[in-house]
């Protein structure tokens, strides 16, 4: 019979402390033409598809009229509010004066306009937990773009984790975004369909 002294055993650590960084790092380097997420704490890597560019193209366009290049993003990561969520959204409006934060990141408290553009394979991430998540952060104007079914859909009045204020249309007619902090009208007619 062996006698094991338990006073000197030593447990792995079997802790899940992940964090984004760590996550993100685990996926370097990202293949070329690629965008990955992290949503609620699950990794989601998906080809950048040509309609899918030319939709967020228009869009930063269009945005150029009121917001200067360096407060434009696309496909970079911002850390948002809830469990590992760590986002590239397809296109982001910085507020003026917004500075990175001491990691070099975008402050998700600095965003006035978020756009996504449907994806198949991620749709109901822009649709359900991306959605609350935007909410739950206090992004004042969610925009989803489906190329799919030809549909815009306009997301504001963020509270708790939920957009009181939604309003959709086909793709043809314009998103009136001058009541918002953005204040400009988004035209949709040029927007090619998958």
């Amino acid at each position: 019979m062996t006698v094991v002294d338990t006073d000197r055993i030593e447990m792995a650590d079997t802790s899940d402390e992940r964090t984004l960084d760590m996550m993100f790092e685990w996926l370097e380097p990202t293949p070329e033409g690629f965008k990955v997420e992290i949503v609620e704490g699950n990794i989601y890597m998906s080809p950048q598809r040509r309609t899918h560019w030319q939709i967020i193209l228009d869009l930063v366009e269009q945005l150029r009229a009121r917001y200067p290049r360096e407060q434009l993003m696309s496909d970079v990561r911002i850390d948002f509010p809830g469990r590992l969520n760590g986002f590239a959204s397809d296109v982001v409006a910085l507020a003026e004066g917004s500075a990175p934060a001491a990691n070099g990141h975008c402050r998700y408290q600095d965003i006035e306009f978020v756009a996504e553009v449907i994806s198949k394979q991620t749709a109901a991430n822009d649709y359900g937990s991306k959605k609350a998540t935007y909410a739950t952060a206090g992004v004042p104007v969610y925009v989803i773009v489906d190329p799919y079914t030809g549909k815009w859909h306009l997301h504001t009045l963020p509270k708790d984790d939920e957009y009181r204020g939604t309003l959709s249309f086909d793709f043809g007619t314009p998103i009136d975004l001058t009541a918002t902090v953005v204040g400009l009208t988004l035209e949709t007619g040029g927007f090619p369909r998958d």
